[in-house]
């Protein structure tokens, strides 16, 4: 048990990176640039992501890191699609269907309900479907 709570605690900690690389690249590209909430979220996500891999494959999951790292690196990028998905979608429906636009608003649609939602979804697929050995022939 100890150590999948290790395994959390340094999740959260890469997680934590990133979501500072994710909030930050957000705000300065939908405030200081002008950039529209959806776009901005895009790109802040797409670097917090690079951030995220490195920290997972490195430090969180590496005793279950045994794929290719170009198979790895797809798994988790498909994951991470689904999490920015799940971002966008709280983003979306605040801001365009509930009229919830101001930066605050934007801030606590895709910053903190998306990203806790989606963090739920990437620690269990990162666990149990990205970082995992890659299935072996038998000789």
């Amino acid at each position: 048990m100890s150590g999948a709570l290790q395994r959390l605690g340094s999740f959260t900690i890469v997680g934590t990176i990133a979501f500072i690389v994710d909030i930050s690249v957000y705000n300065i590209l939908a405030s200081g640039f002008g950039i529209g909430p959806i776009t901005s979220k895009v790109a802040s996500v797409t670097l917090a992501t690079g951030v995220s891999w490195l920290g997972s494959h490195y430090v969180t999951f590496r005793q279950f890191a045994g794929r290719p790292k170009r198979e790895e690196a797809v798994l988790f990028g498909l994951t991470n699609l689904v999490g920015l998905g799940i971002a966008a979608a709280c983003l979306f429906v605040s801001h365009y269907a509930l009229g919830l636009t101001s930066p605050l608003a934007n801030n606590i649609s895709g910053n903190v309900v998306g990203v806790l939602l989606g963090n739920v979804f990437r620690y269990l697929a990162y666990r149990f479907f990205v970082f995992r050995p890659s299935a072996v022939e038998p000789a």
